[in-house]
C-alpha cells in the first residue's frame, strides 16, 4: 500500500483569505464554489489544504511550517511572486527576513510568512529523497 497524505488543515483567522493568498503565491487555483466547513486550495492531485478560521481559539493557534519540495521552475515562480508581492523572505527558518536564499543539498531553499504567521518553505533538493526534481 502506498501511503499519501491527502488533507491538512491550516489554522488561520479568514479561511478565505488565507486561502486565497496560498493559491496566489502557489499559482494555484482558489474554488470560492468549493468553500464550506474549510477553504480548501488543491496543491497537487492528492493533497489539499484545508483552511479553517475556527480552529483557533481567541484568535490564537500553534504556528506551523510547510515544506514544499518544488522543481527549479517552479522554485522560480513562485519566488518571483513572493518578491512581487513585497513578503519578507530569508534562508532559514530562525533567518525569515535576511532576504537570502540557502543552497543546502545542492539545491535552492526560502522561508517566508503567510498572512496568519505559519512559516512557508521551499526547496529544490531534499536531502531525504534519492532523486530530485
Amino acid at each position: 500500500m502506498t501511503i499519501a497524505l491527502n488533507h491538512t488543515i491550516v489554522p488561520a483567522r479568514d479561511k478565505v483569505e488565507s486561502a486565497k493568498f496560498f493559491a496566489k503565491v502557489f499559482g494555484l487555483s482558489f474554488d470560492k464554489s468549493a468553500v464550506g466547513y474549510f477553504a480548501p486550495v488543491r496543491v497537487n492531485e492528492t493533497l489539499t489544504l484545508d483552511f479553517d478560521d475556527d480552529y483557533s481559539i481567541n484568535d490564537r493557534f500553534d504556528v506551523h511550517h510547510y515544506a514544499f519540495h518544488v522543481s527549479d521552475q517552479e522554485f522560480d515562480e513562485i519566488f518571483t511572486r513572493v518578491q512581487e508581492m513585497g513578503i519578507p523572505f530569508g534562508s532559514g527558518p530562525q533567518n525569515l527576513e535576511d532576504k537570502r536564499l540557502n543552497d543546502w543539498n545542492g539545491g535552492r531553499g526560502v522561508y517566508f510568512r503567510d498572512p496568519n504567521g505559519h512559516i512557508l518553505e521551499l526547496l529544490t533538493r531534499d536531502s531525504n529523497m534519492k532523486e530530485s526534481q
